[in-house]
């Protein structure tokens, strides 16, 4: 059985909707609060789920990234441990220095909550591997800063190779090369910014959403 540890912080709200998704795979995976210095043993994935940690204060994800789990969380990483980040998980991963870029404001200044469509652009035996190549998929936005920016030379990087996972089919928040998900180096971290966890149950409005987890859990 996969054993699954969900991160809560401050604000975190959506831990309960990973959770559910988790559990439609036959996957309880259990909470872990941002004051633990120790990660649960055994662990094979650990999830930073969306929300507003600490209010969004400062930079989305920037006080969450110093807090106690964090250093628990790099060593985790540092065994070769399997990490996903949605929304404000992304945010923080990417402040804590899991991931490159940082996420800022919506191009538009507003808040977005819609449906959108992404564009699988690489296969990753962790994350993607329930896709095709350039398949599209169709799962909701929620946020107020989500759009990705890094410098060029970074985004070389990202593109040559091959960590770019997602782009948005329509750039709507502003994202450099539209990005939607990346992974580190190590293809061991994963962050993206739309929801897949509200993309998976039959009251949802997509379930394209159950290819991450397919993903996530090896099906």
């Amino acid at each position: 059985m996969t054993k699954v540890a969900i991160v809560v912080f401050p604000g975190t709200n959506r831990e309960k909707d990973m959770q559910d998704a988790f559990a439609a795979f036959g996957v309880k995976a259990v909470f872990v609060s941002h004051t633990e210095t120790a990660l649960p043993a055994g662990l094979d994935l650990l999830v930073f789920p969306g929300g507003f940690s600490y209010g969004d204060y400062l930079r989305c994800g920037a006080i969450a990234a110093r807090a106690p789990i964090i250093r628990a969380a790099k060593e985790y990483a540092k065994k070769g441990g399997k990490i996903f980040g949605v929304c404000n998980g992304f945010q923080i991963l990417c402040e804590a220095g899991f991931l490159p870029g940082v996420l800022t404001r919506n191009v538009s200044g507003r808040f977005v909550c819609k449906q959108v469509d992404l564009v699988a652009e690489n296969i990753d035996k962790n994350f993607t591997a329930a896709f095709k190549t350039k398949e599209t998929i169709r799962i909701p936005v929620a946020h107020g800063e989500g759009s990705y920016q890094a410098n060029d030379e970074t985004l070389r990087r990202l593109s040559g190779d091959g960590r770019i996972l997602l782009t948005y089919q329509e750039n709507f928040n502003g994202s450099r090369d539209a990005i939607a998900g990346v992974t580190d180096e190590k293809g061991a971290v994963f962050g993206m910014m739309p929801h897949p966890e509200n993309a998976v149950l039959p009251h949802h409005a997509s379930r394209d959403g159950r290819k991450f987890f397919e993903s996530l859990l090896g099906l």
